[in-house]
């Protein structure tokens, strides 16, 4: 069974950065695809940001140009650079891995939170 652990969740400061980190158990080539989700409180989970494993990246529009996804094949682990933190990323960060076989598996870690705040 795949586990996907993160970490770099902190508290910091409006317009601070942060650097998530997701180790997978396994190979990250095992997914055909990896990714940040966010849930803030009161919302539904949503897409952060994502990378297949041919490379090819998807961001949402509120985190265009602020965040970055990238990953560590030797490592096996996948990461998401946020800079110009703002308040309204407030949330627990997920990481998801996916695997298609017929159907799309899922795959989550336990979350981190980023707060942003003064």
């Amino acid at each position: 069974q795949v586990q996907l652990v993160e970490s770099g969740g902190d508290l910091v400061q409006p317009g601070g950065s942060l650097r998530l980190a997701c180790a997978a158990s396994g190979s990250i080539f095992s997914f055909n695809g990896m990714g940040w989700y966010r849930q803030a409180p009161g919302k539904q989970r949503e897409l952060v940001a994502r990378m297949t494993s041919g490379g090819n990246t998807y961001y949402a529009d509120s985190v265009k140009d602020r965040f970055t996804i990238s990953r560590d094949n030797a490592k096996n682990t996948v990461y998401l650079q946020m800079n110009s933190l703002k308040p309204e990323d407030t949330a627990v960060y997920y990481c998801n891995g996916y695997r298609l076989s017929g159907s799309r598996y899922d795959y989550w870690g336990q979350g981190t939170q980023v707060t942003v705040s003064s």
